[in-house]
């Protein structure tokens, strides 16, 4: 199995991280290491898949709490695992609690705040960004935690690259020229990168924030991507704990 780790939030003993990828050697086509119920994978073998990643992780299934994703701003603060119904961004300040992010190429955001010890996942595609929801997530932070920007580490993980997300004008025309190509009548759009300059202008320090370079699309033999693979695709997790 490979999982993905992120250097930055590696740097603090108390935070577990992980993000899956396709590579298991027991696993094979079309979804190979699917940590998802939602796409036609065999759902005993997802269960596996996920008991197995998360013993690598030090977690039990019963303790990482698992949301449904909409593409939505609601924002759900948990305190313990299993399913926790419809959001799309995940809050907690208990320890030994996963919180888990499915995606196969929409962006995916992980924050831990160093100072009052609380962990945040949030899962941005590009309706998601549009409406802000890292922003939403900040804010709530702030104000139910007082955090502090100078104390929040933030990484971003594997997502689809600008130059492989091509968009049609109608999404386009939502967000700011500076995070789109041209391509044809069409355009590429940076989701990653807008959410990178969120983190930014909330005034996190700018070393306090990791930014992955692993595009989801281009990474055939290690990412799913729905944009590439369609309903052949499985879907990875990200999770991020306290000890």
């Amino acid at each position: 199995m490979v999982i993905i780790k992120s250097l930055i939030l590696s740097r603090y003993e108390e935070i577990i991280f992980g993000f899956s990828t396709k590579i298991c050697v027991e696993r094979k086509p079309p979804f190979y290491f699917n940590v998802s119920t939602s796409v036609g994978d065999d759902e005993k073998i997802v269960r596996e898949n996920r008991e197995l990643f998360f013993q690598e992780l030090g977690l039990k299934l019963e303790n990482v709490a698992i949301q449904k994703q909409v593409h939505g701003d609601k924002i759900n603060y948990v305190t313990k695992g299993g399913f926790c119904g419809e959001s799309d961004a995940l809050i907690t300040d208990k320890r030994n609690l996963g919180l888990a992010i499915s995606t196969a190429d929409c962006t995916p955001i992980f924050i831990f705040d160093k100072k009052n010890k609380v962990v945040a996942a949030v899962h941005s595609g590009w309706r998601g960004t549009e409406k802000k929801i890292l922003l939403r997530v900040l804010n709530k932070l702030k104000e139910d935690y007082n955090s502090s920007p100078q104390e929040l580490i933030g990484y971003i993980g594997p997502s689809i690259c600008q130059k492989n997300y091509e968009v049609g004008k109608e999404i386009a025309e939502k967000f700011e020229q500076k995070y789109l190509i041209p391509k044809g009548d069409k355009y590429l759009l940076d989701v990653s990168g807008i959410n990178y300059d969120i983190l930014l202008n909330f005034r996190i320090p700018k070393e306090n924030i990791q930014l992955s370079s692993y595009c989801t699309f281009k990474m055939k033999y290690l990412l799913h991507s729905y944009r590439r693979d369609g309903l052949h695709s499985g879907r990875a997790l990200g999770i991020i704990a306290m000890r």
